[in-house]
């Protein structure tokens, strides 16, 4: 875990809506987990937002995976 990166995660109930943001902007880490899922690279999503840097999408992606560590996830894939 880099703790490091995670620090860039933020929890404030008066923004996002207590989800998950970066760096307490309205930029959600679920938004961005969804761009990368759907096939933009992180230089897209950079260019699409110019005021998040590398870290902060890495921060997501590093993130979601302590998420889905603790909460035991599963997907049964499509039906």
């Amino acid at each position: 875990m880099n703790k490091t990166l995670l620090n860039r995660i933020t929890l404030n109930s008066q923004v996002g809506h207590g989800k998950p943001t970066i760096r307490n902007t309205r930029y959600l880490v679920e938004s961005i987990l969804e761009y990368l899922s759907g096939g933009d690279s992180i230089e897209d999503i950079l260019q699409e937002f110019p005021d998040l840097v590398k870290e902060d999408i890495l921060a997501s992606i590093a993130y979601a995976t302590e998420v889905l560590k603790h909460k035991g996830v599963t997907y049964s894939g499509a039906e």
